[in-house]
């Protein structure tokens, strides 16, 4: 599954049923990544990492500082030190 990338509503998703999201908000030059959800039949399969990796992505390529205002995302980023370098 490819992350969709929702600007409109600041969101990254995977169609799962209800929806998987990575919701962000923008803001001076930085990006708050402020919920990640995977339903409960889909937890366990490496869904939120491939949307948060994919919101690191995007932000990267935007110039974007990171405030991971959501704790999955913060632990995600403490597991993965290579994206500590954009973190506000």
């Amino acid at each position: 599954m490819t992350p969709r990338h929702e600007p409109e509503r600041q969101r990254f998703t995977l169609p799962t049923t209800p929806v998987s999201v990575l919701d962000y908000q923008l803001g001076d030059g930085r990006v708050a990544f402020v919920h990640t959800g995977v339903p409960a039949a889909y937890q366990g399969q490496g869904l939120a990492a491939h949307l948060v990796e994919a919101g690191l992505q995007w932000a990267q390529g935007q110039g974007l500082r990171v405030q991971p205002a959501c704790s999955y995302v913060h632990a995600y980023i403490q597991r993965h030190p290579e994206w500590q370098h954009l973190v506000a």
